[in-house]
């Protein structure tokens, strides 16, 4: 990444920062530099090789902040992070082009797209003319449809297609390193989410390494009618299923709690174990 190189070999672990007022996971919130510095350094203390910084909520129901709003959000942090942790990989979590290049202008090494290259224009350009290692994301429509349900044939295949084709497209352009994440809770229902979990595994035969953001989100709270606030051991369960399956990259709230799975779980695999099915 940017002259890096990270191998992903072995699974790892992207932190959250949410720099919003209303990301659904309280937990997740940062309010000031200060805080956002110390958060950091206990999440890469903890084994985190990703902090993936977000200044515009995706929950469900949340409204759209304006272009220069998200980047005075995320360019102090990015900027901090990058000084103080010269070492960490750092995410920025967008669907606008601008804010993504703001981001990489002081020290962001990937773009994590839940737009897929659809929300805003020039994307795939940009990524592939200036070599920017991006995650590609199944979502359908604009940012204020994302949470909007489509009519799939067959979920699996039609989110594998279309992933499919995009990382064509992207290659064909020039962009070499390319992340794919199904997208959990993105134009999908509470089954949609478990179906696509439950046969994980296709994915990795798309030629990328595969990111999964499931920690603490809807499906999991809804599912068992708790908060999110108490949905920590069925993330758990959930990430360990998708390390089975051949995720790369856990994208979380709790990052020891992680760390620990991807731990007993790479212990199990080296008994002949690969994933389940």
């Amino acid at each position: 990444m940017h002259g890096r190189i990270l191998s992903l070999e072995h699974p790892v672990i992207m932190g959250i920062l949410n720099i919003t007022p209303d990301s659904f996971y309280a937990g997740s919130r940062v309010a000031d530099l200060e805080i956002c510095r110390e958060r950091a350094a206990g999440m890469i203390a903890l084994g985190a090789t990703f902090l993936d910084v977000g200044g515009h909520s995706t929950r469900p129901g949340a409204a759209a902040v304006s272009e220069q709003e998200e980047i005075d959000r995320v360019v102090p942090v990015v900027a901090m992070l990058r000084e103080s942790f010269p070492d960490v990989f750092i995410s920025i979590d967008t669907y606008r082009l601008a804010v993504a290049k703001a981001a990489f202008a002081v020290g962001a090494n990937l773009f994590n797209d839940i737009g897929a290259g659809q929300m805003d224009a020039g994307i795939f350009e940009w990524v592939a003319q200036e070599q920017i290692p991006y995650v590609l994301t199944h979502s359908v429509g604009r940012f204020s449809a994302v949470h909007e349900v489509p009519d799939y044939q067959q979920v699996v295949t039609d989110v594998w297609s279309n992933l499919a084709l995009k990382l064509q497209q992207l290659r064909q352009m020039g962009a070499v390193d390319v992340l794919v994440d199904p997208g959990f809770g993105f134009s999908k229902s509470l089954e949609h989410n478990y179906e696509l979990l439950a046969h994980l595994e296709n994915f990795t035969h798309l030629g990328a390494p595969v990111l999964v953001g499931l920690s603490r989100k809807t499906m999991i709270y809804k599912e068992l009618g708790i908060a999110a606030a108490e949905s920590l051991n069925g993330t758990t369960v959930l990430h360990t299923i998708a390390l089975q399956k051949g995720a790369r990259v856990l994208r979380v709230h709790d990052v020891g709690e992680a760390a620990e799975v991807i731990h007993l779980v790479t212990k199990i695999n080296a008994y002949g174990i690969s994933n389940l099915v």
